[in-house]
């Protein structure tokens, strides 16, 4: 698979953007074990226009991370043409355009998965932001606003038309938010259609090496994208490639690895927000790698409170004395 020139591999596993999740230092941990592909968390068209700093803090990557995107959302073609410019000057790997995010502060407004509403200005920005940068430039989006307007197969040509470099669709429409199981099917069909030339990346539901195998021969997509399965379980991505190259499952993570990993997640993490922020961003996270330990809530509480990370360190060699 290819996003311009840019030589991807077969069945490459691609990171969803998340906001609050998908920051560099997650982006860290989820290449180390087998991400081929990363965003960062999805940035406001029009923060970027008004120099907001947090936005424009987004738009950091690293060598390490590459192929990355800079994935962008608004609903105003001019200030998304114009932050996509911006967002070239970092220096990402490709442009991502956010058509799928479903969130009310953002749909709502016309932006993000809003815009399935809106297909012909959904198409101008598209071309607007094509146009405008010479990186290649993706689009992620959804199967339509609700279950009456699924217009996703049409669509996918007039976006291939509009010059991007490819697509991925998330299997449920924007009404849905992230309830119900995702639909699959279109995604199929738009693989199916002999006019779609552009890789198509699937999205939604994959939480299992079984839901990754499926979608790449039953559905037949170039690559798979995963989301919320990856928050507390980075390690999916290298369960997913054993499972593909082996037919076997990888052993499950001890809980001496998972603590070391959460180690380096929590330096990494200091190392790119300073010690109080690095900190205080870590707590989602740390929750999440040890959720399933019994009896672990006085811990928690710990791991959660405690503002000083040589202590959180500590903390968590503690966890690997108790649980081992």
């Amino acid at each position: 698979m290819k996003i311009g020139e840019i030589e991807l591999g077969e069945k490459p596993l691609f990171l969803a953007p998340m906001e609050d999740v998908t920051d560099a230092s997650f982006r860290y941990i989820c290449k180390e074990y087998g991400a081929d592909v990363m965003y960062t968390e999805f940035v406001s068209s029009d923060a970027l226009v008004r120099d907001i700093k947090r936005s424009l803090d987004k738009l950091e990557t690293f060598p390490y991370e590459r192929p990355i995107g800079i994935q962008i959302y608004g609903h105003i073609p001019e200030a998304m043409a114009e932050a996509a410019k911006m967002a070239e000057q970092a220096n990402p790997s490709f442009i991502d355009i956010n058509f799928g995010c479903p969130v009310n502060k953002i749909a709502n407004r016309g932006a993000g998965s809003g815009m399935m509403r809106y297909p012909e200005k959904m198409l101008d920005i598209t071309k607007r932001v094509v146009d405008g940068v010479k990186l290649p430039v993706t689009v992620k989006t959804r199967l339509g606003w609700d279950e009456n307007s699924k217009i996703i197969v049409e669509l996918a040509e007039q976006l291939q038309d509009a010059g991007i470099a490819a697509l991925t669709v998330h299997g449920r429409t924007r009404m849905q938010m992230y309830k119900g199981e995702a639909d699959w099917t279109l995604i199929g069909e738009i693989k199916k259609n002999p006019r779609i030339k552009i890789p198509i990346i699937g999205n939604g539901d994959i939480t299992s090496p079984e839901g990754a195998k499926e979608a790449f021969d039953k559905y037949g997509v170039d690559g798979v994208m995963i989301g919320r399965a990856t928050y507390g379980r980075p390690w999916i991505f290298k369960e997913i490639k054993h499972y593909l190259s082996t037919g076997e499952y990888m052993p499950p993570l001890t809980v001496e690895e998972k603590a070391n990993l959460a180690k380096r997640h929590l330096l990494k993490s200091v190392e790119v927000k300073g010690e109080r922020v690095g900190v205080l961003e870590m707590r989602r996270h740390l929750s999440a790698y040890f959720k399933a330990l019994p009896d672990f809530k006085p811990i928690r509480m710990k791991l959660v409170t405690e503002n000083d990370y040589r202590e959180v360190l500590s903390i968590i060699d503690n966890i690997k004395e108790i649980y081992q």
